[in-house]
Parts: structure tokens; C-alpha cells; sequence
């Protein structure tokens, strides 16, 4: 007899509210702007790249004739070997730096590591204008360097120096962290079996920060090899593919091989990208919830080397620093070291530099305000929302993309991709928001990365509530998740200003007359012979940088007090 079975009842598809569909419309207008201002430029140059002079296709000829001109290869070689040197020399200097502050029992260390960050309040190119201070033709140190072998300062020796001076911070800050993540108990295991301090540091500590030196390294050698500011000053006739890019383009008017040296220089961040995402896949974790933080052990002799070590390096630090401010007081280097202000009214009033420190700080401000809000919003459709995947995908892709492009390949992008006549968004090309769009972008996937760390500390169960409860996400958004997470928008807003103000590559492309903004004024002021001019902007620069920062921080003390009383417990 046969057997009949009910029928399966069917899927119940729920349908999707309107207040989905908004979410929707919001992630893609996200995507409109991230393919806009990124993908679009960066696809016009690979476009450039394979186009000859007449707009016609002749697909890899432009890089075989690059490979045929000896000059543009050397130029390759030189920004090889030199991030090469600059990695070596760097990296192992902010390691010892960074063991210093994490595994001795040295007294000041806050005021070190202070010291040693100020660097990024400045433009790069400061270094390079101190150099010359001390040892260019008229350097006060010109003749003990010649006495060492060393004939002049420009050229290569300026430009690894200068270019450790400059991403010295940045170095510092990954290999503080790598070395403060350390279990206490394999250390005194080791101590236990007897083992010399030499082996533990080779078996224990090197191994655990190995990550930590491969992302030092591959930052530090990315930075160095998509620098412009630096051998713009101090290079000489010493080229490099950063260099190469701005004579092509600005000089020769030659965009073919413009965008082709362009590409050059996108491989190897592309390739730094992706060796660090691999290197972070393979890391463990260094700290379980077993482990115990270490902490390290008072040893008079060993504090006191560390404590000397920790002192030179910031000698260092302040011997270029207080040379750039020194000549900018100079009234003229070096025959009449009086103190003057002949090179800030230079700068600020004959050169027009103060239009242009207006500029900065607008662009600055708007930054810092647009960029944290698209950053955030951003993170918040991609992480508290649900819906769309294929678009999600798409767009943390689009998020995670401008860590792999240099500032001097975005902005010659701009140029091909705005400057275009039948681009509706041409009215945009030489205006102040153009550069503001091209620094958030530059700048984009590290304020995304901080604000998705930020609200996935926050338990999903807010949104899923809401949700039960007909809430609408915005209404969420605004009234729980900004105001827990605004200690995170402060800090991604000073990191937009911070950079806004001391970025150079990014929009050396990008301004006009009108719009130049203080960096570019800087360059343009060396390349006039005004070099004392030049110190005093980059010193007004480092000092509205600092300024900014201690407001920054009274924000997010007074911002914690109003909103984050919670996070202390009940009283």
C-alpha cells in the first residue's frame, strides 16, 4: 500500500523593511565614493600606462621602452638600494629603542617615546632641510663630514639619513607593540633551566617579535620607496622613482611613462600588502588567557646602558629638530646668526605661504570631519548591518586598498581620472575639496581599521534588540554606538588632521595658485633658494600639528567624562 507524506512546508522568505533598503542605499553610495575617488583614478593610470601619445593602445610597449632608458632603470636601483639601507639601518635602531621602553626598568620612558614621536608632526622633509643646516655646503659639520669621507651630504648619504630620521616613529610604535606582548612565563621557565640572557633573547624574545620586525620592515621600506618630499630636497641629481614620476609628468608632460613608473612604484606596496597580510595569518597569539604579562626587573648596569642608548637616539632627534628651528630664527645663515623673523614674514607674507597655511589648515578640518564620518558610517553599515554580501565584499576590499597605494600614485591617478574633459567631476580638478577627497582616501584604511576594531568590542546583541524592537539601525547608531565609540572618532580625526597637514606626495599633483596648501609651499620655497623660509613653514607646521594634537587630547578627555563614566563601574 503506498505511503503518502505530507508536502514540505515551503521557506518562509521574510521580507525585507524599508529600513533595510536604506542601509542598502547607504553601503552603495559608500561604494560610489570609494569607486570615484580610488578605483576610478587608479584604473585611469593602469589605462595611461598602456596608451602612447595619441590615445591609442599599444598595450606593454611603454614598459619595454622604460626598460630600453638607462636613466629610468637606474633611477629604479637607486629607490631599491636606498629603502633597502634605510630598512637596515632603521629597523635594528628602533628595536633597540623599543626594548628599551618595554624591557628595562629605565626611568622616563614616556618622555623618550615622546621625543621620538615628534617627527610625525612634521613634514618628512624637514630632516632633509636640517641635514643641509648641518652639513651642506654652508653646514656648521661640513668639514668633520669630509674629514670622515664623506664629500657631500646631497645625494644618496642625505637621503638615507634623512629617511631614517622620518620613518623612525613609525617603526618604533609596531616594535612597541610587538615586544609588549609577551607571556612572563617562558621567561622564567628559561630562568629556571639556567639559560644565558643571550639565548633567551634569541629563543624567546626575537622569535616573538618576529612578525612585528617583518611588518617594521616592509612599512619602513614601502615609506622610503614612495617618498617625495625628502629626495626632492636633498637628492641632488641622485634620482629615484618618486623624483622620476613628478619630472615626467610635471616636467616632460610625458604621462605614458608617468603612469608606467607609477605602476613601479605600486608594486612593491602592493607586494608589502600582501606579504604582511600573509605574515598576520600566520601569527598566533602571543598572549592567551593564561598568560602573565611581563614585567621586567630593576638591574642597575643594564638600565644605564639602556637609559644612554635611549639618549642618544634622542639627541638625535632633537639635534635635527633644534636645527631646523635654529635657521628658522637665523637671520642670515651663516653670517648673522641673530634671532629674526625675517624667514617667517618671508615665508608668511612675501611668499604667500600664509594663504597656503590657511589652505592646510581647511583641508585639514575637513579631513578630519568628512573623513571620520565616512570612515565610520562605513564600518558601521559593513559591520552592524546585515544584507548584500557581494557588496560588503566589495567594499572592504575597496576599504583595505588605499594601504597598498603610495600618495604620489593616487594623486597622479587624480590627474588622469579628474582632469579628463568628458568627466562630469572635472569641475573638481585644482579645487580644495579635490584635495581633501584625495588625503581621506590616502589615508582611508587606517581610520577604517580603527573604527571596525572599535565597534566590534561592542556586543551585536545591541543591534539584534533593536531590531526585535522595530528599532530603526540609525536610531541605534546615533543614540548607543556613537556615543560609546567616540573616544575611537577622536582619535581617527587626529590621525585625518595630523596627516592632512604634513602630507606632501598625495597632492604635489593636485593644487593651483589658489589652492596650494603649506607642505607644497615648502618645496616650492627650496626649490627658490629660500631655505630658511622653508624651515620656518615646516616648523609652523610641526607647531600647529602640536597644537592640534593637545586639543585632540582635551577632547577625548572631556568627550570620556561625558560619555564614558561606564566604563568605571558603579561608584
Amino acid at each position: 500500500m503506498p505511503v503518502f507524506t505530507a508536502p514540505a512546508p515551503a521557506a518562509v522568505r521574510q521580507k525585507t523593511h524599508w529600513i533595510d533598503h536604506l542601509a542598502y542605499a547607504a553601503l552603495a553610495l559608500v561604494a560610489i565614493v570609494l569607486i570615484a575617488f580610488l578605483a576610478a583614478p587608479l584604473l585611469a593610470i593602469l589605462q595611461q600606462a598602456l596608451l602612447d601619445k595619441s590615445g591609442d593602445f599599444v598595450w606593454f610597449d611603454n614598459f619595454i621602452n622604460y626598460a630600453k632608458t638607462p636613466a629610468l632603470l637606474e633611477s629604479l636601483w637607486n629607490s631599491l638600494w636606498v629603502s633597502t639601507a634605510v630598512t637596515l639601518i632603521a629597523v635594528p635602531l628602533a628595536f633597540g629603542f623599543a626594548y628599551a621602553l618595554t624591557r628595562s626598568c629605565m626611568q622616563y620612558k614616556a618622555l623618550f617615546r615622546g621625543l621620538t614621536l615628534i617627527p610625525l608632526l612634521a613634514p618628512s622633509l624637514l630632516s632633509a632641510i636640517s641635514l643641509i643646516y648641518w652639513f651642506g655646503n654652508q653646514g656648521v659639520l661640513k668639514s668633520w663630514m669630509q674629514g670622515v669621507g664623506i664629500e657631500q651630504i646631497y645625494g644618496a648619504p642625505g637621503i638615507v639619513v634623512a629617511e631614517c630620521f622620518a620613518v623612525f616613529p613609525h617603526a618604533l610604535m609596531i616594535l612597541v607593540t610587538a615586544l609588549s606582548l609577551s607571556d612572563a612565563r617562558l621567561y622564567e621557565a628559561a630562568n629556571a633551566m639556567g639559560t644565558s640572557a643571550r639565548r633567551k633573547f634569541f629563543t624567546i624574545t626575537l622569535p616573538g617579535a618576529k612578525y612585528g620586525l617583518i611588518s617594521a620592515a616592509l612599512v619602513t621600506f614601502t615609506l622610503v620607496m614612495t617618498d617625495f618630499g625628502i629626495p626632492k630636497v636633498i637628492g641632488g641629481n641622485f634620482n629615484v622613482l618618486a623624483t622620476d614620476v613628478f619630472k615626467l609628468v610635471i616636467g616632460q608632460q610625458d604621462f605614458a611613462k608617468g603612469a608606467v613608473v607609477a605602476i613601479l612604484l605600486l608594486a612593491p606596496a602592493v607586494l608589502t600588502f600582501a606579504v604582511d597580510k600573509y605574515v598576520s595569518k600566520r601569527q598566533t597569539a602571543m598572549l592567551t588567557a593564561r598568560a602573565v604579562p611581563y614585567r621586567p626587573t630593576p638591574s642597575r648596569g643594564y638600565d644605564w646602558i639602556m637609559t644612554l642608548y635611549c639618549c642618544a637616539i634622542a639627541f638625535l632627534v632633537l639635534a635635527m629638530l633644534g636645527m631646523a628651528v635654529f635657521a628658522s630664527f637665523a637671520s642670515f645663515w651663516p653670517y648673522n646668526l641673530k634671532p629674526s623673523l625675517r624667514h617667517y614674514t618671508m615665508g608668511l607674507v612675501d611668499a604667500e605661504v600664509g594663504v597656503g597655511f590657511v589652505n592646510s589648515l581647511k583641508m585639514a578640518a575637513g579631513t578630519a570631519f568628512f573623513g571620520t564620518a565616512l570612515v565610520f558610517c562605513s564600518a558601521y553599515l559593513l559591520e552592524k548591518t546585515k544584507g548584500m554580501d557581494s557588496l560588503r565584499g566589495f567594499v572592504r576590499m575597496l576599504a583595505m586598498l588605499p594601504m597598498a597605494v603610495p600618495g604620489l600614485v593616487l594623486g597622479l591617478g587624480y590627474i588622469f581620472f579628474f582632469n579628463a574633459p568628458d568627466n562630469p567631476l572635472n569641475g573638481l580638478y585644482h579645487t580644495l575639496t579635490l584635495l581633501t577627497l584625495c588625503t581621506i582616501v590616502h589615508f582611508y584604511t587606517t581610520g577604517h581599521l580603527t573604527a571596525v576594531t572599535a565597534l566590534k568590542a561592542l556586543d551585536g546583541e545591541f543591534e539584534a534588540v533593536s531590531a526585535s524592537l522595530k528599532v530603526p539601525f540609525f536610531k541605534t547608531f546615533w543614540r548607543v554606538t556613537l556615543p560609546i565609540c567616540t573616544p575611537a572618532l577622536v582619535d581617527i580625526a587626529r590621525y585625518f588632521f595630523i596627516n592632512a597637514m604634513t602630507t606632501i606626495s598625495a597632492v604635489v599633483f593636485l593644487y593651483s595658485p589658489e589652492t596650494k596648501v603649506a607642505s607644497i609651499a615648502i618645496l616650492n620655497l627650496d626649490e627658490a633658494g629660500e631655505m630658511g623660509a622653508a624651515a620656518a613653514m615646516a616648523v609652523l607646521i610641526g607647531i600647529a600639528s602640536t597644537i592640534a594634537t593637545l586639543l585632540f587630547m582635551a577632547l577625548a578627555w572631556w568627550i570620556n567624562r561625558r560619555t564614558q563614566a561606564w566604563r568605571g563601574g558603579a561608584r
